[in-house]
């Protein structure tokens, strides 16, 4: 579980990051969650954007791939989600106490 302190680090990190993932009209499956526990694994904190023909709401989306992926949700903003997990092989974030 994130702290608030640790939750506003990481926005700060994330805020330069480009969106690396887009969920669309066909919302979340399997394979999205397979891909970004992928990706999660090796860069840590990603940046996920949610399309304009996605019907659901993309809080529920953030909640769905976080607890799918195992991640810690950061933000949800506008259509924006990052998601934060610790690397095993590739620790590269170090979080403040």
């Amino acid at each position: 579980m994130l702290t608030g302190k640790q939750k506003r680090f990481l926005r700060a990190q994330a805020h330069h990051l480009d969106p690396i993932f887009q969920v669309g009209k066909g919302g979340t499956n399997e394979g999205v969650i397979k891909h970004i526990e992928e990706a999660i694994e090796k860069r840590e904190l990603i940046k996920i954007s949610v399309l304009n023909n996605c019907l659901e709401d993309p809080k529920d989306i953030a909640a769905e791939l976080a607890e799918g992926s195992g991640a810690e949700l950061v933000q949800t903003i506008g259509r924006t989600i990052v998601l934060y997990k610790e690397s095993k092989d590739y620790k590269q974030i170090v979080l403040p106490k």
